[in-house]
């Protein structure tokens, strides 16, 4: 939910990722306090879609690229954490009906729900297992000759990421439409534009 304010170790291995976001947060926060700035947060859950860099590092991309390559797909841990992956189409949408609100609206939202500040959350709760979003990748690259293999788990990495999407779907009658199976397919098609 919005209103958690988190939990994070400050010193830890995904430290820099987690008060990244935080920092951010707190900057907009007090520049609209001290300016009057009108500002509008998102929390944007993990987006994906075509036109990501290949070594961008997130799972999506890297899981396509290993395929594409025939090299090993690593799964950590046994695969079983979870993520929720939101089509790059569904954020864009989300952003275009936020920015599109009157102020007014928005500070109306805040009051009724008594809120410190519109941060909405973007995502798609759609959950689905580390596991199961490798087999989906190699389902839609039948040609790929990778194995799943298993590493230990990285410090910190979280067991579980799904967000919470209903003051999004409140204020802004939004909530993401594209499927997994699809955004993924449209993404492994880009990627494959990139693998000769």
């Amino acid at each position: 939910m919005e209103s958690y304010w988190g939990n994070v170790n400050t010193i830890g291995i995904r430290s820099c990722y987690d008060e990244g976001k935080r920092v951010a947060e707190t900057l907009c926060a007090d520049y609209a306090r001290e300016y009057g700035v009108d500002v509008r947060m998102v929390r944007i859950f993990n987006t994906y879609g075509p036109n990501m860099h290949p070594k961008d590092g997130r799972v999506i991309s890297n899981f396509i690229m290993q395929a594409l390559q025939n090299q090993d797909i690593t799964l950590f841990g046994d695969g079983s954490q979870t993520r929720s992956f939101q089509y790059c189409d569904d954020l864009i949408e989300a952003f275009r009906r936020y920015m599109s609100l009157e102020r007014p609206a928005i500070d109306a939202f805040i009051a009724k729900h008594k809120l410190g500040a519109a941060v909405i959350n973007t995502g798609n709760p759609g959950e689905y297992t580390i596991k199961q979003l490798a087999e989906e990748t190699l389902r839609q690259l039948p040609e790929s000759t990778s194995k799943l293999v298993y590493g230990p788990m990285p410090k910190d990495d979280p067991k579980r990421r799904k967000p919470d999407i209903t003051l999004a779907k409140e204020l802004l009658g939004w909530e993401p439409k594209v499927p997994l199976q699809e955004g993924l397919a449209k993404t492994i098609a880009y990627f494959r534009t990139l693998v000769k």
